[in-house]
């Protein structure tokens, strides 16, 4: 995994997702605002999760150099939620997305760590653009996605899908 690139704040190492996090990934998953406002991945065992992380993360990752990371607050090493890069079907640039464990949220962690993708993750894999994709109701997601400089652009379908999502998009 040392391959990979990895970002650093004051407060937070973000590395690339990693087979160890499957626990982690399992609970975040499965947690009632990952549900609401992302949907549900049917993963309800620590077996699912480990699938799920070595075909869609690291997947992406051995493919594009970037996907999804962890992240981890310095003081204590603790997991607290998720932000990275994805490739996704049906969307022109790379979506940057990201969640939290509800007990992490309301503290500047997903500004923190999106914001050190954006700066320096976009110029590192020579990316161009970065969009963000959210539904109606998630407010605090689009909240998000504008505080980082990323605007509106349109609503829209993604192939294979039928819920109406928001487009937001950075040219960088």
């Amino acid at each position: 995994m040392s391959n990979y690139k990895t970002f650093e704040t004051d407060r937070l190492f973000i590395r690339p997702a990693q087979i160890e996090d499957a626990a982690f990934l399992k609970q975040l998953y499965n947690t009632e605002k990952w549900i609401a406002n992302i949907g549900d991945r049917n993963i309800y065992t620590i077996a699912a999760a480990e699938e799920y992380i070595k075909t869609k993360m690291l997947h992406q990752l051995e493919e594009k150099g970037f996907s999804n990371n962890t992240i981890i607050r310095k003081s204590d090493q603790i997991k607290l939620g998720f932000c990275g890069l994805y490739d996704r079907e049906g969307l022109d640039g790379v979506d940057i997305g990201f969640a939290l464990l509800p007990e992490y949220e309301g503290k500047g962690y997903a500004y923190e760590s999106a914001s050190v993708l954006i700066k320096e993750a976009m110029p590192y894999f020579k990316l161009n653009k970065v969009s963000g994709i959210t539904i109606k109701q998630n407010i605090v997601s689009q909240k998000l996605l504008e505080k980082l400089g990323l605007r509106f652009i349109k609503m829209f379908i993604l192939p294979n899908d039928d819920e109406e999502l928001m487009l937001y998009e950075l040219e960088l």
